[in-house]
């Protein structure tokens, strides 16, 4: 018998857990500390592309079979598989998993051994993760389900006591586009990226307990409410922690080092080294899945002349040389590629939830390739591209796009089959 509030709280927390990402603590209190008194907007923004488009991406797909491939054949199979690649690399090697081992390094093993090589312990960060990715090994799924309401509930001891007990004063920046700054920031967390590859692993579950058709989406809603408040919550409160540090911490410090002094501010030692455990073994978990994903849709693609093996190794080594760089250094690298992909991808979520009434293929088509020529524009030639309209705030795209789906709609009425 379905119990449909059972499930959707089931569905929730799995939501939660796929987009609650260790590596994305760190960019909420960082933002804190930029806005100051700005704060609430920056939350505001923060939660709307870190917390809305990836669940904005999951009921995208729900309209497409529950897959990527479902919403984006339509455009074309090779534009699917193209940037289906480009996507698995920038949640892989790129960027999420160099960022998992960057972040482990700078959280849990510099505060407490500031001499220790970050090229010895990341490699040893990797070695672990090909050790149990190469078994295939269910033993760090099991752990990782320990290990995300451990830091839930860590997280959720700071929060309150950082809410009912301000470390500092809250104080103006004079920081400026606060919504446009706080939405691009959102983009860090690379969940609505993710969100567009798993989805079908979230929808496959709902079915899986026996629903269909309208029933599969009236879960997913109710679940996504409930990821929703929960993220909401985390990185809402970390961001008015953040606000107060404002007067407390150098302005040049590192987003990885804020987040280790609010744990030591509110908690004492005690919370740096609970904190630092549990996001470490966090990003562990993270890493691996992200390792085990990219390895298998590779040998996939090239139908298996690129083996599962030899995947996971190359993946671990080029992700092990970019994670050397600390991460700072791979946010920085970060911005360009995701000013790239996040336009492509909010242009896709768009025209899929306003399916009935965007009908004209020409029209998609039109739409997601202009977004996708805008945002490599603007990322590498944005400078001069700056008498734009919104091109100031990093939203250049928008327009041109706009446009391009408007002209698409007069120039062949033909419907999506």
């Amino acid at each position: 018998m379905k119990n449909k509030m059972k499930d959707s709280i089931v569905v929730g927390f799995a939501l939660f857990s796929m987009f609650f990402g260790a590596g994305n603590l760190i960019f909420p209190p960082s933002l804190g500390n930029k806005l100051g008194d700005q704060y609430l907007l920056g939350i505001i923004g923060f939660v709307l592309t870190g917390v809305g488009l990836p669940l904005l991406a999951i009921l995208a797909c729900s309209k497409g079979n529950g897959s990527f491939e479902g919403i984006t054949n339509k455009i074309g199979t090779k534009f699917t598989l193209i940037l289906t690649t480009v996507l698995f690399f920038a949640i892989g090697p790129l960027l999420a998993i160099p960022r998992t081992a960057a972040t482990t390094f700078e959280i849990s093993i510099l505060p407490f051994f500031p001499t220790w090589s970050p090229i010895i312990v990341m490699a040893i960060y990797f070695l672990i993760n090909l050790f149990f990715v190469l078994r295939r090994s269910s033993i760090i799924d099991t752990i990782g389900k320990f290990l995300t309401p451990a830091l839930i509930i860590i997280l959720t001891i700071v929060i309150v006591k950082g809410v009912i007990d301000p470390i500092g004063e809250i104080v103006p920046t004079g920081a400026t586009n606060i919504l446009s700054t706080s939405l691009l920031e959102g983009y860090q967390t690379m969940d609505a990226l993710a969100a567009l590859l798993f989805a079908g692993v979230i929808t496959s579950s709902i079915i899986q307990k026996g629903y269909k058709g309208k029933e599969v989406n009236s879960v997913l809603l109710k679940a996504s409410v409930i990821a929703v408040i929960g993220l909401a919550f985390v990185y809402g409160g970390l961001t008015f922690i953040g606000a107060h540090t404002v007067n407390l911490v150098d302005a040049g410090i590192s987003n990885t080092s804020l987040l280790v002094f609010i744990a030591n501010k509110i908690l004492g030692t005690f919370g740096v080294v609970l904190i630092g455990a549990a996001i470490g073994l966090a990003c562990l978990t993270t890493s691996i899945g992200l390792l085990t994903a990219g390895a298998t849709f590779f040998e996939k693609v090239t139908n298996g002349k690129l083996s599962y093996k030899f995947n996971a190794i190359a993946i671990s080594l080029i992700s092990y040389v970019i994670a050397c760089q600390g991460v700072d250094k791979i946010v920085k690298l970060s911005v360009p590629i995701l000013n790239v992909l996040y336009p492509v991808a909010i242009t896709i979520i768009v025209v899929t939830m306003l399916n009935k009434f965007i009908t004209n293929i020409i029209a998609i088509r039109l739409a997601v390739y202009v977004s996708l020529v805008c945002g490599l524009l603007f990322s590498f030639f944005g400078s001069s591209l700056s008498f734009m309209p919104l091109a100031s705030v990093g939203f250049g795209w928008v327009i041109p796009t706009i446009i391009a789906l408007v002209i698409g709609l007069f120039i062949k009425p033909n419907k999506i089959a």
